[in-house]
């Protein structure tokens, strides 16, 4: 048992203001853990119910077992999914009407039924002071204890997606698919055919990351081509972010070495796709989400031909999403960066999709969940009906010259605000949504320009208070502008303002 300081000391290191989440200073152990599903399970009223529970494949089996029983002792169902993706728990948890977590070595995701956020202001809070008591002095005991069952939700889940978008009729494709060594590896081949082939060879030993095409079979009218698709505990990670060109450079390669039409990259935890065009290149999440959005209109009209259409982006994502947007006959909505609040917005506004320049993309008919395998089937739907190469279509979705998300460290941020206010007064106009965005005053002979400076929303707030002091805060920084010598002239000028080293 632990004092309750020390209780609330733990529990409040690794519960933030939206998330479970353990650091290496306040790792997220076994007991706090099944604290907080015990506690879990009583703000969702799960006793006597199910709790979906599913996980990653890094090492987080102690964790696992560790939830499951302090659901067991509030008299909860576990449901174990074994290996899923994110989009995969907020599938589950939707379309079962069952609250639902998800875990990973170091963090805990948890849902109410129907997918419905839980937050510091949704429940989170409560979770957490709840949880003091039982890593205090054990969760209270219950008339009967629940237990624990294992059930397959891959299948429903494949069909879900596969029911949303239909490659049916599409051109035949050569896909590379880099599955990151994480959930991909398993949903992936549900999706696009169970008999999709694990990689042959470990780059990093120096073998061919890649299965020879010829060898793996068709899904419909793909033909696809697997990297790491490989598991184990001695195989080194594999990671895939989008931020980090050099993660990339597997999937690029593989692409131009066999003639692919394009590459698919996922994430860890499946919610982000990566894509690659038929040259090797990155085709920016910008295009993807205006081709997207396009999609998702379209089909809004053809339900309701009426209706007032709405899209969601974050305010880093290209100024031509807009103007698809808008050209489309919809409204076009910027919120502030983060999942979470962008599910809360697609809820609220009724918006038929949303997107963030990170790679999220986020469909309101999926229980407003990311999901980078739903993105993917509808760029091969979009590529496959139509006969031109993606890169084609990406550059017709991508006019314009964006710097991506610059990241720097800085020690006084009110004072990097002022400088750019001072320097941009009377030559820009200034929004203030998420961080500080200016936009500039052109005239009808110059290209326009914009930027955006935000704080990061990914740093380590729940670290102790000593290792908070430690860190430097990040200030992210996005420049497009209608020409590529505008942009660059615009982003070293806000580069200046910043504080060297």
């Amino acid at each position: 048992m632990t004092d309750q300081t020390d209780a609330a000391a733990c529990l409040g290191a690794v519960v933030g203001s939206g998330e479970v989440c353990g650091t290496t200073a306040a790792p997220l152990t076994a007991q706090l853990v099944a604290a907080l599903a015990a506690a879990f399970v009583d703000e969702v009223g799960a006793q006597s119910r199910e709790v979906l529970l599913g996980h990653d494949r890094g090492e987080a089996g102690e964790l696992v077992a560790a939830f499951t029983r302090g659901a067991e002792a509030r008299g909860a169902t576990v449901v174990d999914l074994g290996v899923c993706s994110t989009d995969e728990i907020r599938f589950g948890s939707g379309a079962r009407n069952a609250p639902a977590a998800r875990i990973t070595a170091s963090s805990l995701t948890m849902l109410r039924a129907g997918a419905q956020e839980i937050g510091h202001d949704h429940g989170l809070g409560a979770i957490r002071d709840r949880a003091v008591g039982y890593l205090a002095a054990g969760p209270a005991p219950v008339a009967t204890p629940g237990r624990r069952r294992e059930f397959d939700l891959l299948p429903d889940y494949a069909a879900g997606l596969r029911a949303l978008v239909g490659l049916t009729g599409i051109r035949p494709l050569t896909v590379v698919v880099d599955a990151g060594r994480g959930a991909a590896a398993v949903t992936v081949p549900y999706v696009f055919g169970d008999d999709v082939r694990e990689a042959a060879g470990d780059p990093a030993g120096g073998a061919s990351a890649a299965a020879d095409p010829a060898e793996t079979p068709r899904a419909a009218a793909l033909t696809i081509v697997p990297l790491f698709f490989d598991q184990g505990p001695d195989l080194p990670p594999h990671t895939i972010d989008p931020a980090d060109p050099a993660t990339l450079t597997d999937l690029r390669n593989a692409v131009i070495q066999h003639e692919a039409d394009l590459g698919l990259g996922f994430d860890a935890d499946g919610g982000r796709c990566v894509v690659v065009d038929e040259t090797g290149c990155v085709v920016p999440s910008s295009a993807i989400g205006a081709v997207l959005a396009r999609r998702a209109i379209a089909s809004a009209r053809i339900e309701d031909p009426g209706r007032d259409v709405v899209v969601l982006h974050d305010l880093n994502v290209s100024r031509f999403v807009a103007e698809t947007i808008e050209a489309a006959g919809a409204a076009a909505v910027p919120t502030s960066v983060g999942g979470s609040l962008m599910r809360a917005e697609l809820r609220a506004t009724g918006a038929v999709f949303g997107f963030g320049y990170s790679g999220d993309y986020y469909f309101p008919q999926f229980w407003c969940a990311d999901s980078g395998l739903l993105a993917a089937l509808h760029v091969l739907a979009e590529l496959g009906f139509q006969p031109r190469p993606l890169s084609a279509l990406a550059a017709d979705a991508m006019p314009y010259a964006h710097s991506g998300e610059i990241s720097m460290a800085v020690d006084d941020l009110p004072g990097v605000y002022a400088r750019v206010v001072d320097a941009y007064t009377g030559s820009a106009d200034f929004e203030e949504i998420d961080g500080l965005t200016v936009i500039g005053l052109t005239s009808v002979d110059e290209p326009f320009w914009w930027f955006n400076v935000r704080p990061s929303r990914t740093e380590p707030e729940r670290a102790p208070q000593q290792q908070q002091k430690q860190v430097r805060p990040e200030l992210r920084l996005t420049v497009e502008a209608g020409t590529p010598e505008v942009m660059v002239r615009i982003r070293d000028e806000v580069l200046a303002l910043m504080p060297a080293d």
